[in-house]
């Protein structure tokens, strides 16, 4: 029986092409998509997940990366509990831009208590890595991110234990304190 239920409002942030709608797809309909389309705006995808006896429904914000955003942008961050931060494996700018524009916009606009988890996405891509896993680690400590994890929208790899990760991280702010199983 579910004891407690309580929203959430998770956003994925990024430059274009990172993977962000991939791994949403990816995690809400268990499916991925050869056909890159970029997200116009934003996107919101609700998804409940069931995790122990805490019932979390999550508003998953998919917030177009591409600059010309960049004004409209902060009034989709209000309210906003726990952010992945992604980058492409295979293209180091994306990497560059995690800390100077991304968790700078999401510390500037979402709820001080936000939590955020650096996500290295397109580990099937391995053979052209550009960001190694130890510069992740590295960057993961400096700006103070929950966590670091590498995965593959394409594949699947680790997408669900991310998105469980970033939950339960968040919902710690509510005095709700889980562990990942």
């Amino acid at each position: 029986m579910v004891e407690k239920k309580i929203d959430l409002k998770l956003a994925l942030l990024g430059d274009p092409a990172v993977g962000k709608t991939s791994l949403i797809n990816r995690y809400t309909e268990e499916g991925f998509k050869e056909n890159y389309q970029p997200t116009l705006g934003v996107n919101i995808v609700m998804k409940k997940l069931k995790i122990e006896e805490i019932e979390a429904q999550l508003a998953i914000w998919d917030i177009a990366g591409q600059d010309k955003s960049d004004l409209t942008r902060k009034m989709f961050f209000e309210g906003c509990t726990g952010s992945l931060l992604v980058y492409d494996i295979t293209r180091s700018s994306t990497f560059d831009r995690i800390q100077s524009k991304w968790l700078e916009d999401f510390k500037k606009f979402a709820r001080p208590d936000g939590v955020y988890i650096l996500i290295g996405n397109k580990i099937d891509l391995k053979n052209l890595n550009a960001v190694s896993t130890e510069k992740g680690q590295r960057l993961v400590e400096k700006i103070q991110a929950s966590d670091f994890i590498e995965d593959s929208a394409k594949l699947g790899d680790n997408v669900e234990t991310t998105f469980k990760k970033l939950v339960i991280q968040a919902l710690s702010n509510f005095d709700i304190n889980l562990e990942l199983k």
